[in-house]
């Protein structure tokens, strides 16, 4: 008998529910992380996945986990790839503090 794949997305859900996902800056935040996420996987000279694809992979996930995606297992900021520009590096450093404080308080809040 053969089983099928299942796409664990569409059981993810994408909310933390509220007040928690407008205490930690709701859309923006989204917006935020998925836009540094693509930048710091996509460098300028191409990739094989595209920017735009990356941010799609982001954003389907809740603010806790797109904090993951820029923070080590200790909580503590990735280190910042090389190929970012000016306007790229600082959007990343907003985010990995947002990412900090949002792990922190999920933490302190009890939410996953």
């Amino acid at each position: 008998m053969t089983i099928g794949r299942v796409n664990a997305a569409k059981f993810i859900s994408r909310s933390l529910g509220e007040p928690h996902d407008s205490d930690f800056g709701g859309e923006e935040a989204h917006q935020l992380f998925n836009a540094a996420h693509a930048d710091i996987c996509c460098p300028p000279t191409g990739h094989r996945i595209s920017w735009s694809a990356c941010y799609g992979g982001a954003d389907m996930l809740p603010l806790t986990l797109k904090a993951d995606l820029l923070l080590k297992f200790n909580g503590e900021p990735r280190p910042l790839p090389g190929h970012l520009t000016e306007g790229q590096r600082d959007r990343a450093l907003r985010a990995q503090r947002l990412a900090t404080r949002i792990r922190r308080e999920t933490h302190r809040r009890n939410v996953h």
